[in-house]
């Protein structure tokens, strides 16, 4: 039977039935695109958690111990022309060694602060600029001038995805500002490597059906299905217009777009049996809802219920979960009041996330990631908050083959800027695809005429930080 013949009876029950037995053995003998794929190097990670804190946290009131800085608070700052006339200030709270490291954890991160010796803490990484869209957009795709393929992107590229009936990369609450789809975007890469979004912050009330809130059962994805058409009916709509997809391919010989549309209606059709019971948090019994600080006063539920939607994403398969906190990191001013309030709301989660993914061994295999895109002035600014500074920050990676308990790199006396085993983000990322067993170096994607690469023409493996 031929394929125009196959496509003239597609939406027959016999042309369904031969037509897909045909298809799904050619997606079997090509492999897919999402398939998972053998790795150059031994993966210590299968897949990564990417807390993302945006907004610019600040290090030194956080991870990065300064005592020059403490016993000079309130004295004139002589870092550089971007602190004259400006006075030093101090940690707004203590920071203490904790755990059997002595990693050193702010009080204001208490819960996390129980998992000091799982944490490997950078402190010395820096970045290009110090503005918010270029300092995101190049912690997410390595370049803050040009649209290019996301680390979620890159990844699923590299390694394929563990189910294939989920997505293999999920961003939940992604920002519409600060370069909004690019942060996930697959730019030249074919569109199937691209991240799902689930949730925003533009749409509220959606998001918190997306999640699974109590009041407002259903799906948890809108247009997951066609209403009113069978399972059988629906495949053959889509083996059609496979088919037609298919053809167009062949005439052009080679074409991502269409190659990523194929793709891309094959995972939606598969994502119905799927996707509505990972994404139904309801199901988790009450204990676990509590770990996490859902309904809690003081945490944000939203926050809350996104970490433990990652781990059931994690545990259902997905390679890259993102999960922003719906939280302001960016404390110009008020820092004391502000940064307090931003800890409270994102310690319980975070720490619960860590104690639920050990207990269940996913920890080991699992890099999780807290990161937001630059850090803060060791000066003040208005007297009570702090101003950008992408010379020297901290970040923290837990599990997934990394040392825990770990302090690598620092900064100056007054944590302004690295000067110890200095990380740029160009080495992060890849150290990042070196735990997941890709080398930064060989991953790589022609296109315009070049092979391309996340970490362009630079980037070292931070061999330090390994376990």
């Amino acid at each position: 039977m031929n394929r125009r013949h196959l496509l003239q009876t597609a939406s027959s029950g016999f042309g369904f039935l031969a037509f897909s037995a045909l298809a799904h053995q050619a997606a079997a003998a090509s492999g897919g695109a999402l398939f998972p794929k053998s790795t150059a190097l031994p993966a210590r990670a299968k897949r990564v958690i990417f807390l993302c804190m945006r907004g610019g946290p600040s290090h030194v009131d956080l991870f990065d111990h300064k005592p020059e800085l403490l016993r000079r608070s309130g004295s004139p700052a002589q870092l550089g022309k971007a602190a004259t006339g400006a006075t030093l200030l101090g940690p707004v709270q203590p920071l203490r060694q904790r755990g059997r490291s002595g990693l050193w954890v702010s009080d204001l991160y208490p819960k996390l602060a129980a998992h000091a010796d799982d944490l490997c803490v950078i402190n010395s990484m820096h970045t290009d600029l110090p503005n918010h869209a270029q300092a995101f957009g190049q912690m997410h795709t390595g370049s803050f001038q040009f649209v290019r393929p996301s680390l979620g992107a890159w990844t699923l590229y590299g390694l394929g995805s563990e189910n294939q009936n989920l997505p293999g990369f999920i961003t939940l609450n992604p920002p519409a500002d600060f370069g909004g789809a690019q942060n996930y975007g697959s730019a030249f890469l074919p569109a199937v490597f691209q991240g799902t979004k689930i949730g925003g912050s533009a749409l509220p009330d959606l998001y918190a059906a997306l999640l699974g809130k109590d009041e407002e059962p259903g799906l948890p994805m809108k247009n997951l299905g066609l209403p009113g058409d069978s399972r059988p009916v629906q495949r053959a709509q889509l083996d059609l217009l496979k088919g037609l997809n298919q053809e167009k391919l062949e005439r052009d010989r080679w074409n991502p777009e269409i190659e990523g549309a194929i793709e891309s209606f094959e995972l939606a059709f598969r994502m119905q049996d799927e996707v509505p019971e990972v994404l139904d948090i309801r199901s988790e019994p009450e204990a676990v809802r509590r770990l996490y600080g859902i309904g809690s006063k003081s945490t944000n539920d939203r926050f809350a219920r996104q970490c433990l939607l990652a781990r059931r994403l994690a545990e259902a398969g997905v390679r890259f979960i993102e999960v922003t906190a719906p939280v302001n990191w960016d404390h110009h001013y008020l820092l004391r009041d502000s940064i307090a309030k931003t800890c409270a709301a994102t310690d319980q989660p975070i720490a619960a996330l860590l104690t639920d993914l050990k207990r269940r061994g996913l920890l080991e295999d699992t890099l999780v990631i807290w990161a937001g895109e630059f850090g803060r002035t060791p000066y003040a600014q208005s007297g009570d908050g702090r101003d950008h500074n992408h010379k020297g920050y901290s970040l923290w990676m837990a599990g997934g083959g990394v040392r825990g308990g770990l302090a690598y790199g620092a900064t100056d006396d007054f944590g302004y800027e690295a000067v110890e085993n200095a990380v740029h983000i160009h080495d992060w990322h890849a150290t990042i695809l070196h735990l997941l067993g890709l080398d930064h170096r060989r991953l790589t994607y022609e296109y315009g005429g070049r092979k391309f690469r996340l970490t362009n023409v630079s980037g070292e493996v931070v061999r330090g930080v390994l376990a």
